[in-house]
């Protein structure tokens, strides 16, 4: 891998994996970030990369759906990688506006599965990077694996699914070279505050109302970032081509658990001025339509093939990502002046 393609790089899980891949990782080339700069992608999260390393890590701002500009961007760069983040991701959203969710995580993975297939002679693979979503609902018992069958449940994951299986089809049909990999759900720096976790500790330090779906019994995995950046990489480098990984934290929690971590650590770091306790301020909202009961992954092929496992545990990670929330309180500044009030106050309802 001589020139990785990255889209979405100023999204959260892409601009670690940028990070990751610079700073940690033993890759020694070129990346190429092409972000749209929606909502969610904010060029202040690569700052610090972009500063370190000027002639490795190159930005062009365009979207995944345009074809000419991405056609110049392989023969520009001689593209021979690429690792496909970019996408329209939270679930809210998609409720209330899936034709976006079409376009981007559609018709955007069939352009970028185009231009790569024009190249296949000098492309070394396709990594995509997906979602759990894809699988549905769980019961109280079994999880995900690779073989699951897809039942997606709201329009966000039906644009994965359509996504995932389109990459496949280019493995089977094309012979092109590609991984896949879906992932339970990410927390960490970066993260926009539409999320659970970001949403709850910005409301909880302002003293605001901590919204929470339906009974708070909602189970996911949760999956510090990180962890998942390791693994993305190790899959790129050793996977099977034509494979699917799954990768999960093995943190299977209700989501009234994690808020009240969130409450009780921010508790003993910042005690609030009143005195209060800040459980005091989850509040119950009327439950999100289609709402999956429990996501939870069964990543043991990824850790058997590879010997992949996540390195964080909740109490570790969900510390660090606290503790990142605290120290930049300039980013969630100027995050929260944008896009992200003008969204909370017109469509937000809960978690």
């Amino acid at each position: 891998m001589n020139t990785i393609l990255v889209t979405g790089g100023f999204g959260f899980i892409g601009a670690n994996f940028i990070h990751y891949l610079l700073k940690e990782s033993d890759f020694s080339g070129q990346v190429v970030n092409v972000d749209k700069l929606t909502y969610a992608g904010n060029p202040e999260n690569l700052k610090k990369v972009e500063e370190q390393f000027p002639d490795r890590y190159h930005f062009i701002k365009t979207d995944i759906c345009d074809r000419v500009s991405i056609a110049n961007i392989f023969e520009k760069y001689e593209i021979d990688t690429i690792c496909h983040f970019a996408a329209e991701s939270h679930v809210d959203r998609s409720i209330v506006r899936p034709d976006a969710f079409i376009k981007t995580n559609i018709d955007g993975t069939f352009n970028l599965l185009e231009h790569a297939k024009m190249r296949k002679d000098q492309m070394v693979l396709f990594h995509h990077v997906s979602t759990d979503e894809v699988y549905g609902s769980l019961g109280e018992s079994g999880f995900f694996t690779e073989d699951t069958p897809y039942r997606p449940n709201s329009p966000y994951a039906a644009s994965k699914a359509a996504s995932d299986h389109l990459v496949r089809a280019y493995y089977k049909t094309y012979a092109m070279p590609v991984t896949i990999s879906n992932c339970s759900n990410n927390y960490g720096p970066f993260q926009f505050p539409e999320k659970l976790i970001p949403l709850m500790i910005l409301n909880a330090l302002e003293g605001k109302p901590l919204p929470v779906y339906g009974d708070g019994l909602h189970i996911r995995d949760w999956l510090y970032v990180r962890d998942h950046c390791k693994a993305i990489w190790m899959i790129m480098k050793y996977g099977r081509h034509g494979g699917t990984y799954n990768i999960g934290g093995r943190c299977e929690m209700h989501n009234i658990d994690v808020v009240n971590s969130v409450c009780d650590l921010l508790d003993e770091i910042l005690p609030p001025s009143d005195g209060r306790l800040r459980r005091d301020l989850i509040c119950f909202t009327k439950d999100r339509p289609g709402h999956d009961r429990r996501y939870a992954i069964d990543c043991s092929k990824l850790e058997a093939e590879l010997e992949w496992a996540p390195e964080e545990t909740f109490e570790t990670g969900i510390k660090k990502t606290i503790k990142w929330y605290l120290d930049n309180k300039g980013w969630i500044e100027r995050i929260k002046s944008g896009a992200y009030t003008e969204w909370i106050e017109k469509h937000y309802e809960g978690i």
